[in-house]
């Protein structure tokens, strides 16, 4: 067995492995990267009106919402987004009760959704079958629930300038350029930010070289409630010269992800122990007694 003697900096997963840190658990999923979305519903407040305080929108829904840690969140109703990256993942909500809380079910993310992709329930997919569903209405009503509930997700990371900002008071705040994660789950949003990857991927463009400006519209279902999807416009004509601090930036986004999908990587090996059978088990044991022996014999 060829062992390593020599210590590379520059290459890490090979130098993790060899001093035994490449699967020691992280305690954070997420870091503390900002996170963009768009606020559907209007937050109220009250202002003087005629002489007299009354409940009015301070921020009307259809704002995007920049939240910031440890920061108040920063509303606009337009934004221009330089998107450095993207990748794919799954996400499902599960209802709580009143014994367990609500919770998420995220897989790790990939550049791609054509795999199965590994989820911190101890599955795949957060539950959604590899392939394609011949035939829906023969599916149990159950398992179409839980496949509706599964949201295919687009995450973008990228830089944002909030434009004409507010805070949830209504109130001007200062010109505000944020690093974002943005993670889309709705269908029509991911198609319209999407679309502008494709065409750049068609031209043969590097996303982190140009903006993209969106604003939102609304749209309203039988209920009469009302939610916002993006509108979303490419610039083409201007390139954004790269520097220093975006290689810094964009080496943070892979560093992110990279942690991300540690932590998502060992919520799966918990839980996909914890559902195995004695019988999983012992042949699991047996796989490990055997290459112990091996490297003996080596």
């Amino acid at each position: 067995m060829t062992q390593l003697t020599t210590i590379n900096t520059d290459d890490y997963a090979s130098m993790a492995k060899a001093m035994g840190i490449a699967n020691e658990k992280t305690s954070s999923s997420s870091g503390t990267l900002p996170r963009l979305k768009i606020s559907h519903a209007p937050i109220m407040g009250e202002a003087d009106v005629n002489g007299k305080r009354m409940n009015i929108e301070v921020v009307e829904g259809g704002n995007y919402k920049l939240e910031i840690p440890d920061k108040e969140p920063i509303f606009a109703t337009s934004i221009k987004m330089r998107p450095f990256m993207q990748r794919f993942m799954h996400k499902r909500f599960i209802q709580g009760d009143a014994k367990n809380p609500g919770r998420y079910v995220k897989s790790i993310m990939a550049d791609t959704l054509d795999i199965d992709l590994k989820d911190n329930a101890g599955g795949f997919n957060c539950g959604k079958p590899a392939g394609y569903i011949k035939d829906w209405a023969a599916l149990p009503k159950d398992t179409q629930d839980v496949l509706k509930s599964i949201k295919r997700v687009r995450a973008v990371f990228g830089e944002v300038e909030m434009i004409n900002p507010t805070n949830d008071k209504g109130e001007s705040v200062d010109a505000v350029t944020s690093s974002f994660i943005w993670e889309i789950d709705n269908r029509e949003a991911f198609k319209e930010i999407g679309n502008s990857f494709v065409q750049l991927a068609k031209m043969q463009r590097l996303p982190i070289q140009h903006i993209i400006t969106a604003n939102t519209d609304v749209r309203t279902i039988p209920t009469g409630a009302k939610y916002y999807v993006p509108v979303a416009s490419l610039d083409v004509t201007k390139t954004v010269k790269l520097t220093d601090s975006d290689q810094t930036l964009f080496a943070d986004f892979m560093s992110w992800v990279d942690n991300y999908n540690n932590y998502i990587m060992n919520q799966w090996t918990e839980k996909a122990t914890e559902q195995m059978s004695d019988e999983d088990m012992d042949v699991v044991d047996d796989f490990i007694d055997i290459e112990v022996d091996d490297e003996a014999v080596a």
